[in-house]
């Protein structure tokens, strides 16, 4: 008789990642700090920072996936736990976003005498909600119908389908980040020029490293789909890309209405 008891969960083995993780996430934000004071420095702090995440996540996914296609260690019981995981780490998101945004609100519902008591303050020339900020919520509700076409059609072993709404997905996020880069190129504020430009640039900016990292998610499990990784019935990464591109495709449309319509009148 077996010593161990037979189950369903999965033991993880010892792992680095998460020690590399940590160390990129504090060059990022070290780098970051530094950036914005002019610390000599800073910008290659923040440079290695995101090389080693990026790196960690590539090397990580691909531990993830051998587990689960090689070694068929995601049983059941493991699949309902990386879901409730999953779905905890999107609400946190969701608090993350909605504390931020408190700044917002707080600075428009309630403008400091020191901003001439008005939102936006006198004399900042903001962006039109009907530039570069309505042509990206259309692209991203399209990407949302795409990313929804790429499930349907995986759910139904249409794997030529579900190709060509990645592509199309895909594209539509390289669209997005490229567009918004280019509207922050064209902004007459910065960063330094108030309230105002510190919660824009800080709002929109996270949400673009969010559809950077969606994009790049995306990315991954297109691969997977070329190497013949996914099953009809199983393709949990899959799910989790799709849930966090809806989430990225939601939040955008709240910052569109409260940032560029509503924070502009």
């Amino acid at each position: 008789m077996s010593k161990y008891p037979k189950h369903l969960f999965h033991v993880l083995e010892p792992s680095y990642w998460p020690l590399f993780i940590a160390a990129g996430l504090f060059f990022f934000v070290t780098g970051i700090a530094f950036s914005m004071h002019y610390i000599i420095g800073g910008h290659h702090l923040l440079l290695v920072g995101l090389i080693l995440l990026m790196l960690t996540a590539i090397f990580w996914f691909l531990d993830i996936s051998r587990e689960a296609v090689v070694k068929g260690l995601h049983t059941r019981v493991v699949r309902k736990g990386l879901k409730t995981g999953f779905l905890f780490f999107i609400a946190s998101e969701v608090m993350l976003f909605f504390g931020f945004s408190w700044a917002f609100f707080h600075s428009a519902l309630c403008p400091s005498i020191e901003i001439g008591s008005i939102w936006p303050p006198v004399g900042l020339e903001v962006i039109p909600m009907f530039d570069y900020p309505l042509f990206n919520t259309f692209i991203l509700i399209i990407s949302g119908f795409s990313v929804t076409w790429v499930h349907r059609a995986m759910a139904l072993g249409l794997f030529k389908d579900a190709i060509d709404g990645f592509i199309i997905t895909i594209g539509l996020g390289l669209l997005f980040i490229i567009l918004q880069g280019i509207e922050y190129y064209e902004s007459t504020f910065n960063l330094e020029d108030g309230i105002y430009p510190s919660v824009f640039f800080l709002l929109t900016g996270l949400h673009g490293c969010h559809v950077i990292v969606g994009v790049g998610f995306l990315f991954f499990c297109f691969i997977s789909l070329l190497s013949n990784h996914f099953l009809t019935n199983h393709y949990l990464r899959l799910v989790f890309a799709i849930w966090y591109w809806h989430f990225v495709d939601i939040v955008w449309i709240l910052l569109y209405l409260s940032l560029y319509c509503w924070g502009n009148w």
